[in-house]
């Protein structure tokens, strides 16, 4: 295992946390300043680098902002912990923006030293994995079965040029299928032309399909290509094509069938030799039925259906997109990409995510502006899946809120994701019985699902023996309540301090208080 790399110029620092790691059997290499350090990163070999970088923020050979950016530079899947006194918390706030993975306030508590290393040293193993799988990521992403199945019927489709009907949910990634079909067939070099028949007025549309010829209607000052002409040689995507205009299905009919069209105004014949691949959200049989779409245009186009799963249907590919949008989101914004911690992961994949994959893509894009450490906690996420999650909560409270049986070895702990930023080990057996549970063992009202949550969570640590469980949940509770308020007024402080019936000093001060800036 890779070492964790110790910087600062305090020995008495240097030797607590040697001493404290070598107990957990995680080996150290410790330095007093900066220089030491990049004159070590020049000198090892390609993996022999550090798994964790330990830094202190001001010492006499250098800053340790400044090394966190060189470091960052050579190694940016480098998780970095910043060590800094009170008065230099403005500095580690700021470390942020330089990708810095947390700051640890001194004096530290020595166990929350070696639990935060700890965490740096998962999220390290977990980026280098996901690295490797991100260098080379396709086109399109997914390890589902029913992902599998798009990407082998896009294979055997690859060498042909049947007409393919593409259906499925709003933001599922029915045009990336469509670039995909396009770019491993025999048309790869001819253009791909994209056109949403829904998005364009009916008096457009046709004009949009066919082109046409000077003085058709008002405005034609000269003749014009249609989207037909365009994609000549290449693949025309009709994308939403159950909206199509009734009449407009007529025309289309008649180019799949004649392989020829007319502009508008125009008298002579257009031929074409263009592959037309479909899509749409909706049901088209049931459009045939309903008169709103044309029967002999639904077989024509229905040559080869393609069906794209809903994102809930495929939940475990949800880890893997949310880091690739990650990344992707960083690099638009020219960030350091932020890091998602696994309980935030399984919030993510248990929220149904009714606008599909373009809906994870706008939280990423949401995430990497507004979460305000680099790792991104349960209590980060957005709240339209913070409140999912909440609404979860009782059905995964049920079996752990019935009393212990003598039989049961130790009972479950509930995680309850708005309230626990943490994982909690399970508490040894307790003679307690939870307050305000029922005589006949069944669950509160929903409302107070929250209140079983935080009163298991308070359990937990008690039956750990801590002291600070009021601080820590107080914490926790104001930090959720805090950032819930500034993601609805999207970060106007004065607004969010109303919602919350506190005064704009209080919320400025928590915030302070909090680490939150």
């Amino acid at each position: 295992m890779k070492p964790i790399w110790i910087v600062d110029d305090d020995q008495s620092i240097r030797f607590v946390l040697e001493k404290a790691l070598a107990r957990e059997n995680l080996p150290t290499r410790s330095f007093t300043n900066p220089r030491e350090v990049l004159a070590a990163l020049n000198e090892a070999d390609e993996g022999d680098g550090p798994q964790v970088l330990v830094s202190d923020i001001r010492m006499p050979g250098g800053s340790g902002l400044d090394l966190l950016d060189q470091v960052k530079q050579r190694l940016p899947g480098l998780p970095v912990i910043i060590m800094t006194a009170f008065s230099d918390l403005d500095s580690a706030v700021s470390a942020f923006q330089g990708g810095a993975f947390e700051y640890l306030p001194k004096p530290f508590d020595l166990p929350k030293a070696v639990e935060l290393i700890r965490r740096a040293v998962g999220e390290s193993q977990r980026e280098e994995v996901s690295e490797e799988g991100l260098v080379a990521a396709p086109e399109m992403l997914g390890q589902a079965p029913a992902m599998q199945d798009v990407f082998r019927a896009i294979g055997r489709l690859s060498q042909s040029n049947v007409t393919v009907l593409i259906t499925g949910e709003s933001g599922s990634g029915k045009e990336l299928v469509a670039r995909a079909l396009h770019k491993h067939s025999s048309r790869a070099k001819g253009p791909f032309v994209a056109i949403n028949t829904a998005a364009i007025p009916k008096d457009l549309l046709e004009s949009e399909l066919f082109g046409h010829e000077r003085g058709a209607f008002t405005g034609a000052q000269t003749m014009r290509r249609g989207r037909f002409e365009q994609a000549e040689g290449g693949t025309l995507f009709l994308d939403e094509i159950g909206d199509m205009p009734f009449d407009l299905q007529t025309r289309l009919l008649r180019v799949l069938s004649d392989g020829q069209f007319y502009r508008v105004g125009g008298h002579s014949a257009v031929k074409t030799q263009v592959r037309v691949i479909a899509a749409t959200h909706q049901n088209l049989e049931q459009r045939v039925k309903e008169g709103g779409f044309r029967e002999d245009l639904f077989h024509r186009l229905n040559v080869i259906r393609l069906r794209l799963p809903a994102l809930r249907e495929r939940r475990e590919d949800v880890p893997l997109l949310a880091r690739f949008f990650l990344q992707q989101s960083a690099k638009q914004l020219g960030v350091e990409p932020k890091r998602i911690s696994d309980a935030a992961l399984q919030s993510l994949a248990r929220f149904d995510f009714p606008g599909n994959v373009r809906q994870l893509e706008n939280i990423c894009h949401w995430l990497t502006v507004m979460a305000p450490a680099q790792v991104i906690e349960v209590k980060d996420l957005p709240p339209e899946v913070a409140e999912a999650s909440r609404l979860s909560a009782p059905a995964a409270l049920e079996p752990s809120l019935q009393p212990a049986k003598a039989t049961s070895a130790e009972p479950v702990v509930p995680q309850v994701a708005p309230i626990a930023a943490q994982p909690v080990p399970a508490p040894a057996p307790l003679a307690v019985e939870p307050v305000g549970l029922p005589a006949d063992g069944m669950l509160p009202p929903p409302q107070a699902a929250w209140e079983q949550g935080l009163q298991a969570e308070a359990l937990a640590l008690l039956a750990e023996g801590r002291t600070d469980v009021w601080d820590l949940l107080t914490r926790r509770f104001e930090t959720q309540m805090i950032q819930t308020a500034l993601a609805c007024t999207r970060g106007r402080r004065i607004e969010a301090a109303q919602k919350l019936g506190i005064g704009r000093n209080t919320i400025t001060r928590k915030i302070q208080e909090l680490g939150l800036e």
